[in-house]
């Protein structure tokens, strides 16, 4: 265990001592490249640790969809989604929340790309302005050099420093190309993840207000027809008390009719003089008890 640990510290002493105459070898463009990649990776990581934390992965879609309808069950960032953007009364607000949902998640991630798709073009452009000083540092020592040790020490500096410069820039350009690639790949699926969140939290709004529609219209329904009823019962019993109150007093009024006829004496008018019409019965009376009298 001893040896393997000695073994490892002299394997990692003589890859730095590589590393380092690499660096002094590179001369001025290797700082420039050191500081794109520690650029390019440091917002790399932060861009995928934040991608991390978001957790729209590891929430499954059953359970987020069941916490839209729950929200004492709501945990983690989906939660804290789902309690900010359900929190709108209309259609409208929802969809005003998820617009500034969009805006505040996905904005600063895009703006963090862009820095680094910037430093993956910029890497190796610098690492090939490193190539052309370092030929210019060969050329110039090819041009004042008198051909001895001296002059091959310059040119091999400078075809060192164009040499190790392209290919620093190429190795810090293309994991950082593929790790860009990935971290875009990640923000699309959470891009993703927010449309469809948006799309079922509007299909629940809407079935919850026709929900609410149908059973609005169910009791308006439900009271209007007992309102025919009660006026339909009230009216039979109007009707009902009318034809009792008729049938109590028909016979009554029938028969004071009947009085009211027979009482009535019959009277036929007395005839004028010279009329040939029938004398009434007081006439008559009247002419029997003279002819008594003259007997």
């Amino acid at each position: 265990m001893q040896e393997l640990i000695e073994r490892l510290v002299r394997h990692g002493t003589e890859l730095w001592s590589a590393a380092r105459k690499i660096w002094l070898d590179g001369g001025w463009a290797m700082i420039a490249i050191a500081v794109i990649a520690f650029v390019m990776f440091s917002v790399g990581m932060r861009l995928f640790l934040a991608l991390r934390r978001k957790g729209f992965k590891h929430v499954p879609e059953r359970t987020w969809r069941r916490w839209i309808d729950a929200p004492d069950e709501r945990r983690g960032r989906i939660g804290t989604l789902l309690d900010f953007v359900t929190g709108g009364l209309s259609e409208e607000d929802m969809t005003f929340f998820f617009r500034q949902l969009r805006v505040s998640e996905t904005l600063p991630f895009e703006r963090d790309l862009r820095v680094m798709k910037i430093c993956v073009s910029a890497a190796p452009l610098v690492g090939l302005l490193g190539t052309v000083t370092g030929m210019l540092t060969t050329f110039g020592a090819l041009a004042t050099g008198s051909g001895g040790d001296q002059t091959m020490g310059m040119i091999a500096g400078g075809i060192s420093e164009a040499l190790i410069t392209t290919e620093t820039g190429l190795v810090i350009a293309l994991p950082g190309l593929f790790f860009q690639y990935h971290l875009s790949r990640g923000l699309q699926q959470y891009k993703a993840f927010l449309a469809h969140l948006e799309s079922v939290c509007l299909q629940r709004h809407h079935r919850t207000i026709r929900e609410r529609l149908t059973r609005e219209a169910e009791a308006a329904a439900r009271l209007r027809i007992a309102e025919r009823l009660r006026e339909r019962v009230g009216a039979a019993h109007a009707g009902t008390h009318a034809f009792a109150t008729s049938e109590a007093g028909g016979p009554d009024a029938d028969a004071d009719d009947g009085d009211d006829v027979d009482d009535t004496p019959e009277t036929t008018l007395s005839p004028m003089p010279g009329d040939g019409r029938t004398n009434g019965p007081r006439e008559r009376d009247g002419r029997a008890v003279e002819s008594e009298h003259q007997e």
